[in-house]
């Protein structure tokens, strides 16, 4: 069968009609760091639909950060790849022909520091996940600590994406001084401000010479950005359902849904692509408001869903929130713990988007696993329910949906003595799950015989230095998600969720 390539579309005209937008010309305005499903399936899209509306030399450099994987067949492809687009009302295939060249920064990371500095480039967009940036969850500042940005900044690689970018800024700097804006399209409240520090924090570390911190202050802009779709990982079944469809083999198609969007800070220092025309982009001053409501209400309990789902068995996203118990959850975790902590954008109609969000939850032929949207929960938490569940324990309100998510968490993520859960939760990745353990263990060897291992176990992890010291200095949270833990452990995560129900608002 016939593989896809960028120079076909030019000369094969149902290969053309599959393009998404336009193609990208040779020339280069753009350096993309993180070269995954995310990115391919929401922001070149969005570009490319840009360029079919204004043109211009907004060609996208991708960059990888270690994996080969999705770098060389897109480079054997000429750079075009398929998004597979899968909804309830049937399936479709586009090609994407932005990308013009390509690096992986573990084998080339001086080069990567060199694209980042070409004046040429005006923009630098990063998806590289919320733990990819190496903040500290405790300080929010950078983690030093951390042996990869330790060793960038003794001077090696650089290795991490924030010593990729600052010493791309230095060199920029020293290479004339164009000016850039570096674009933070991950998960993250108020990313394009975390970045800006961090950055900052790197050239500090590394005693750059004043001059760059100043023109950066002048010269280099960090917008916020909330960023919405889902994206799950590229199956075998998803190169088939690429064939069957478009009639040629793709190595790296991207499967996603049809909603997609994309709220931006317009503050650019030398320019972008016409995003406004692109679909479900949106230029707003009130940005922080999109993220809060995308990371409390969609991302939260898109990670409610999955543990609940995970402990039940439910190997998708759609099979688990089509369990009743899940959804009276969830609702409860939106009306009562969620909404009430946002202040809500101008114009934002909450019950359209709560609609519309169970509708995407329910997309059978999406598929998404739940082991996928319960991976790296300690940051993830982190960022999307200590506010809300400290908001609630102040006022003196038990925020029940929120302690049985961490409750779900800890059974899925480093269950409790005694406790087995699904085979399923083997495919949820957490970085941190060794020390969880050597936490866990040392402190069950210290406690004594009497006591209780499943309490010491919680609240072992609890108070271990993974979770914001906020929500976790209130003892009744801590007693309430140990109650959990142990009715997931000996009842079950039904009887769980049930107990959570059934206590929803009730006083501490």
């Amino acid at each position: 069968m016939q593989r896809l390539h960028r120079d076909d579309l030019q000369r094969d005209d149902a290969l053309g009609r599959r393009l998404i937008g336009a193609s990208a010309p040779d020339k280069t305005g753009i350096v993309h760091i993180g070269l995954g499903n995310f990115h391919r399936a929401h922001a070149a899209v969005a570009t490319a639909e840009a360029l079919a509306a204004e043109p211009g030399d907004w060609g996208v450099v991708g960059v990888a950060m270690h994996s080969h994987g999705v770098v060389d067949p897109m480079r054997e492809q000429g750079g075009a790849y398929s998004v597979l687009q899968l909804t309830p009302r049937g399936e479709d295939v586009g090609i994407v022909d932005v990308h013009r060249a390509f690096y992986v920064a573990a084998d080339e990371p001086e080069a990567v520091v060199a694209q980042i500095a070409a004046p040429e480039h005006k923009i630098v967009t990063l998806t590289v996940s919320e733990q990819g940036y190496h903040k500290d969850e405790m300080t929010g500042g950078l983690d030093t600590a951390h042996p990869d940005v330790a060793a960038d900044i003794a001077g090696s690689g650089p290795s991490t994406p924030v010593g990729l970018l600052a010493r791309g800024l230095q060199k920029r700097f020293a290479d004339g001084g164009a000016p850039l804006t570096i674009l933070c399209c991950d998960n993250m409240q108020a990313g394009g401000a975390l970045v800006h520090r961090l950055v900052t924090e790197f050239l500090q570390a590394v005693d750059a010479e004043p001059a760059v911190l100043e023109w950066m202050a002048h010269s280099v802009t960090f917008p916020n950005s909330m960023v919405d779709r889902i994206v799950p990982g590229t199956t075998d079944k998803t190169r088939a359902d690429v064939e069957r469809i478009a009639g040629y083999h793709d190595d790296v198609p991207v499967p996603t849904e049809e909603f997609t969007m994309w709220v931006i800070e317009d503050n650019f220092a030398a320019g972008r692509p016409a995003w406004e025309k692109a679909r479900g982009v949106i230029f707003s001053t009130e940005v922080e408001k999109y993220e809060l409501v995308k990371l409390r209400i969609l991302n939260a309990c898109h990670s409610l869903i999955s543990y609940l789902g995970v402990l039940d068995g439910r190997g998708t996203v759609p099979d688990a929130r089509t369990q009743q118990f899940i959804e009276d959850c969830v609702r409860n975790l939106i009306g009562d713990e969620m909404l009430p902590s946002i202040d809500l954008p101008e114009g934002f109609d909450p019950e359209n988007y709560v609609a519309q969000l169970f509708d995407r939850w329910t997309n059978f032929a999406l598929g998404d696993r739940t082991a996928r949207i319960c991976s790296h929960g300690i940051v993830r938490l982190n960022q999307r329910v200590i506010i809300p569940g400290t908001r609630l324990l102040a006022q003196g309100i038990m925020p029940q949906q929120i302690a049985l998510l961490f409750a779900s968490w800890l059974c899925c993520t480093c269950p409790p003595p005694g406790f087995a859960p699904d085979a399923l939760v083997e495919e949820i990745v957490e970085p941190r799950q060794p020390e969880l353990r050597a936490v866990s263990e040392a402190a069950l060897a210290a406690a004594g015989p009497d006591a209780d291992p499943v309490a010491v176990h919680v609240d072992a992890l609890l108070h271990g230095g993974f979770f914001a010291s906020e929500l976790t200095d209130y003892d009744v949270f801590n007693q309430r998600v140990t109650e959990l833990v142990q009715l997931i452990v000996s009842s079950g995560v039904r009887a769980a969720a049930q107990d959570a129900l059934s206590k929803r608002l009730s006083s501490i």
